[in-house]
């Protein structure tokens, strides 16, 4: 009797030894999980878009304006009641990558699920078990949008998701892909979905192209986005990134600033809350990728440096050109005579397809309301640039506007007037092009409603955190 009840003894302690090791394995794999989760938020930038100014984490009411007014980006914690914390594992997963909220109704697209409809089960699982466990739940009512009727409708929304948004399907990369290039691929058109400031929007603010196969139009220059424009990322040498090697690339992910740019407006919010955090590894396969698109025709041939500005500046000769006289009194001494800037602080000027896009806007926005370049881990130290506003007139503006896009080599069209300042100043509108204010066939009145500029010329302003936040 004595040694069945040992037997016992010892047959229990051994299924409670091995209990607590499958226990302690499942706890492991949920923790792996949870932090796989955590990364995959990194990739699609999740805090940035779904953190109000100065607010909590992911409880949402981060303002976004856009043509049919103003919505609010949602809580996405746990919270039962605010948040998705009833939400199961199909239900997240009809929202992030079909666009389908609980209710059943459809997401506005500023919720990037054309692209996330890429997104493996795998990503999808562990970003599931992460905001499920690895979030604290925030009981913060979500923010109704500002729409006038029946532009407010959702069901609309429907029609929209049916007719341009891709069926969900994970990604497969094409056979014979290089593993790096496919997963950079999977990055830059899935999770981090860059097309949807990079690529061109169509007449229903489509995107005209989720990747390669769509040529030319694919990454290759969004409108306008809180009055920056968001330059093309193909190889194009003066408006795109012909001129920038892999590793300018993977510096400026990780850094936000390379010898030759600095990241500003949005894109400082993606680097300093999202591409920091990504691996070695992932950065690269991303640069790769975006280096191993096809060729674009160049808009505007090569670009060859104009040394004849720099001397003019040099020798103060500018008496007879308005807006160099204000480039050598208020600019020089950061971005210097030749253009040049300061190398990782004060980006260059001479060449930056940003200066020479076909819209001015970003450059005339950066001297009227100034920028930051934020801190990040890889570069510590903020940079300001002030803005001009209450320094200088608007047609002074204008003219060191006009001036810096035409000056060192930059053959953009000089074309910035002082209305167009005055307009960004007061009314935060972006300065026009051909079809945005005019009532042509790139204008729609939406009946009795205020004209309404679409395709190429629909704006948003999400607000960002650069100046205001440092990185959750």
């Amino acid at each position: 009797m004595m040694m069945n009840r040992l037997k016992a003894a010892l047959g229990a302690v051994t299924v409670g030894l091995l209990a607590g090791t499958s226990l302690a394995h499942a706890q492991d794999a949920d923790a792996d999980l949870i932090k796989q989760g955590e990364y995959v938020a990194r990739l699609g930038d999740c805090v940035a878009c779904h953190t109000a100014l100065n607010g909590q984490k992911f409880a949402g009411g981060l303002s976004i304006k856009t043509p049919v007014g103003t919505i609010y980006s949602t809580n996405i914690t746990p919270d039962p009641t605010y948040g998705i914390g009833t939400y199961t594992l199909q239900e997240f997963d009809e929202a992030v990558r079909h666009g389908i909220r609980k209710d059943g109704s459809t997401l506005y697209p500023a919720m990037p699920y054309p692209a996330f409809s890429r997104m493996t089960p795998e990503d999808i699982k562990a970003l599931y078990a992460y905001f499920m466990h690895g979030v604290e739940p925030v009981a913060q009512k979500n923010q109704a949008e500002d729409i006038t009727w029946p532009l407010s409708m959702r069901w609309p929304l429907s029609i929209w998701r049916t007719m341009f948004a891709p069926a969900p399907k994970a990604f497969t990369p094409a056979p014979g892909t290089d593993p790096e290039i496919a997963r950079g691929e999977y990055l830059v058109t899935g999770a981090g979905h860059c097309g949807a400031c990079h690529t061109p929007r169509g007449f229903a603010m489509q995107e005209k192209a989720f990747d390669a196969a769509g040529g030319p139009d694919f990454l290759g220059g969004g409108g306008v986005i809180d009055n920056w424009i968001a330059p093309s990322l193909r190889n194009d040498p003066v408006v795109g990134l012909g001129r920038w090697s892999e590793d300018d690339l993977y510096q400026f992910l990780k850094s936000g600033r390379t010898d030759h740019s600095a990241v500003f407006g949005g894109m400082a919010d993606v680097v300093s809350w999202s591409t920091q955090y990504f691996t070695d590894a992932d950065l690269h396969a991303m640069a790769k990728y975006l280096k191993s698109l096809p060729p674009v025709p160049p808009a505007r041939g090569d670009y060859t440096y104009d040394a004849s500005t720099a001397q003019a500046l040099d020798s103060g000769s500018v008496t007879d050109n308005a807006g160099a006289k204000i480039y050598l009194e208020q600019c020089s001494a950061c971005h210097r005579n030749d253009g040049g800037g300061v190398a990782r602080m004060f980006p260059p000027l001479a060449g930056n397809s940003v200066v020479v896009t076909d819209n001015p806007t970003s450059v005339a926005h950066i001297v009227v309301a100034g920028g930051v370049l934020p801190p990040t881990n890889w570069a510590p130290s903020a940079v300001a640039m002030p803005g001009y506003k209450t320094i200088l007139s608007d047609q002074q503006i204008a003219d060191v506007v006009n001036f810096i896009r035409s000056a060192w080599g930059n053959k953009a069209p000089a074309n910035v007037t002082a209305a167009d300042i005055q307009h960004l100043r007061m009314d935060n509108a972006p300065i026009p092009t051909e079809g945005w204010a005019n009532a042509t066939a790139a204008t729609a009145t939406w009946g009795l409603f205020m004209p309404q500029p679409y395709g190429a010329g629909w704006t948003f302003a999400p607000q960002t955190h650069a100046g205001v936040d440092a990185a959750q």
